[in-house]
């Protein structure tokens, strides 16, 4: 049952406005070079950190439809009637929401690091810190997406509380520091399908 879940999500994720994420992903990548002129030497140096900011932004922009589509519908409410535990449908949304838009993200770094003027070492870093730190991107949006679910102005409300809590991973990240940023995103994707099971069933309350 937690593959057909992630099939569906999967499904849903890759209809509609899907492509938005990467394609505000390049627009930031577009626009930076324009805004602080062209520079090499500066944009190689703060490739890294816009590449992870545009990566924040696009692991928020679908925060909205994560959860609260299927508690208005009672989806979420069959699922446990299946005997399905909220955190294992928490679990089978962060996956779904990583295969929505972490690999075509990381592909699409590739033409936003040519914009930066980022070079093949410093490129090879970059990928290989995205591939790293975006599962704990892809958890954290699920679990505040769940706690912000039924809530007036929720994208607004999500985006508030998702940004403070993504920093760690934006600075080990945008520094390189692997190891660090492995256990932070480690930590979040671990504990992020708890999070969000405890808030699904408060919901219901």
């Amino acid at each position: 049952m937690i593959w057909d879940l992630i099939t569906r999500d999967l499904r849903r994720g890759f209809t509609g406005a899907a492509w938005l994420p990467i394609a505000f992903f390049l627009l930031v990548a577009t626009l930076i070079p324009f805004a602080i002129g062209p520079d090499a030497r500066l944009l190689a140096r703060i490739g890294p950190g816009v590449l992870w900011i545009a990566a924040l932004t696009a692991a928020l922009l679908p925060i909205e439809r994560l959860v609260e589509p299927d508690r208005a519908d009672g989806v979420l409410d069959q699922l446990a009637l299946h005997g399905l535990a909220e955190e294992s449908v928490a679990f089978a949304k962060i996956a779904a929401h990583w295969l929505t838009f972490a690999p075509l993200l990381i592909i699409a770094a590739i033409p936003a690091s040519a914009l930066l003027a980022t070079d093949g070492a410093s490129l090879a870093k970059a990928e290989l810190a995205l591939a790293i730190g975006t599962p704990g991107l892809a958890a954290l949006a699920v679990a505040v997406a769940a706690v912000t679910a039924g809530l007036p102005r929720a994208g607004s409300l999500a985006g508030l509380l998702l940004l403070p809590l993504a920093v760690p991973l934006l600075i080990f990240g945008a520094a390189n520091a692997l190891l660090l940023e492995a256990a932070v995103s480690l930590l979040l994707t671990a504990g992020a399908p708890f999070v969000a099971g405890a808030a699904i069933r408060a919901s219901r309350t």
